[in-house]
């Protein structure tokens, strides 16, 4: 007993010094975080931003109790179809609502995604609304239609790519370099007439070639290929160098291989969810610009879903692009100094 005593307290020793309790704690902590921003069913959070046109002629009963639901509703009156579609892609209100010219005394409605949990909320609060101003069918809204017309290999693929990229430079990169490092493996190769930037650069490569393998992958199993392939393959590119040099310098960190998977986890989770899941909570589409990994998953969704191209993204390309300069020269500075080896 005393013998199973002592081994439990040493691999419970070990487990905090190469960071493995750390990990353990980490993920039900961001699980929690992570679930408080996502929107809650309050009121606050049940506040649905409607545009409507002024250059739209809308039923007067209709339109006057939508506004005056502001606990429900709050109404954005827009110049013109254009300004419209651009902050409802942008995210800025949730539906355009316009006069049904099929069918004279309804509404049409506009959204982003037709099947998504949130329009059908919207959907419910039209249809409260009215049965608390007029009691009986037919429903205001007569016409629902979206943005985005695509199946759904066509959009979650963006998740997926922007999943297997990360995968790469923050949990197989660093693991790599660790191991490397904790073997005396890079000690012996800086011996040999081997650069640092050389080595950094084979890194590199590495794993730029293992994410765009993964992606070609995705894209051949699932049958979706973009319109735009340059604007398309341009993010992929620097997006794959952008993480994949942001995988090195957090190899560079780390001692050995456990502390460095554990690293890899704690950054890979925050980078990962909030973008994947900005669609779904206005926290999180409010959280979600300010990672990395957003600045890469937002034109691949555009790209893919609404026929996007590089030229309304070149913020996000040079963004990703100074980054991972970035990340790379902190690696060689870190190299340079024999950090940790």
């Amino acid at each position: 007993m005393k013998n199973i005593l002592v081994l439990t307290l040493n691999d419970l020793a070990i487990a905090i010094k190469n960071k493995t309790l750390v990990l353990v704690l980490f993920i039900p902590i961001f699980v929690f975080i992570a679930l408080n921003l996502v929107d809650k069913a309050d009121v606050e959070a049940n506040i649905i931003n409607i545009g409507m046109l002024q250059d739209q002629t809308y039923p007067a009963e209709m339109a006057q109790s939508i506004e005056a639901a502001d606990q429900v509703f709050a109404v954005t009156w827009l110049a013109n179809q254009e300004q419209a579609l651009r902050l409802l892609k942008d995210q800025k209100i949730d539906g355009i609502v316009t006069s049904n010219e099929d069918q004279p005394n309804s509404l049409a409605l506009l959204v982003l995604k037709k099947e998504s949990l949130h329009t059908i909320a919207i959907v419910q609060s039209f249809s409260a609304l009215q049965k608390a101003v007029e009691g009986h069918p037919p429903s205001w809204v007569s016409k629902i239609s979206s943005l985005q017309h695509s199946s759904m290999q066509r959009e979650t693929l963006p998740t997926w790519i922007l999943m297997v990229i990360l995968l790469v430079g923050f949990i197989i990169l660093p693991a790599q370099i660790a191991e490397e490092k904790e073997k005396k493996l890079l000690l012996g190769l800086l011996q040999t007439p081997i650069h640092e930037a050389q080595w950094l650069a084979a890194k590199l490569i590495t794993g730029m070639v293992l994410a765009v393998t993964a992606t070609l992958l995705l894209h051949l199993l699932s049958n979706v290929w973009p319109q735009h392939v340059f604007s398309y393959l341009a993010f992929i590119l620097v997006g794959s160098f952008c993480f994949s040099a942001y995988g090195v310098f957090l190899g560079f960190l780390c001692r050995n291989q456990a502390s460095a998977r554990t690293l890899g986890v704690i950054v890979y989770l925050p980078h990962l969810l909030p973008s994947a899941m900005a669609d779904v909570s206005q926290k999180l589409t409010a959280v979600a610009p300010l990672l990395p990994s957003f600045q890469l998953f937002e034109p691949l969704q555009s790209i893919l879903l609404e026929d996007g191209s590089m030229a309304s993204r070149s913020f996000a390309l040079i963004y990703l692009l100074l980054l991972g300069v970035v990340m790379f020269y902190l690696a060689y500075r870190l190299m340079k100094r024999r950090w940790l080896m």
